[in-house]
């Protein structure tokens, strides 16, 4: 099964992968950097931190949403899974919205 994440301003798939490439990790899914269209999206200087994971980035949709996905380079231990991975909102969202395709 093909999991994805699209603008839903342009259409333009974010990220689309398969298992173990993409997985849920605290009700969000992520994806490996392998999986994502780098082309799409643009890492910020602009962070956030939490308290059990570490400081991530955030990361835009290039010329257009911004704080769609999320990246930790360094995450604290125990949370190794997620290193360099871009976390995305599940669902509908605003900007961007989650899909599985059947294969």
């Amino acid at each position: 099964m093909t999991r994805s994440i699209r603008d839903r301003a342009t259409g333009a798939v974010l990220a689309s992968g398969v298992e173990p490439d993409v997985f849920d990790f605290e009700g969000n899914v992520y994806f490996t950097p392998a999986t994502v269209s780098i082309d799409c999206l643009v890492v910020t200087d602009e962070t956030y931190t939490c308290p059990y994971k570490g400081t991530c980035n955030w990361v835009s949709i290039r010329d257009g949403a911004s704080k769609v996905a999320w990246v930790y380079a360094d995450p604290k231990p125990g949370h190794d899974r997620i290193r360099g991975a871009y976390g995305f909102y599940r669902g509908q969202r605003q900007a961007t919205e989650e899909v599985t395709d059947q294969d």
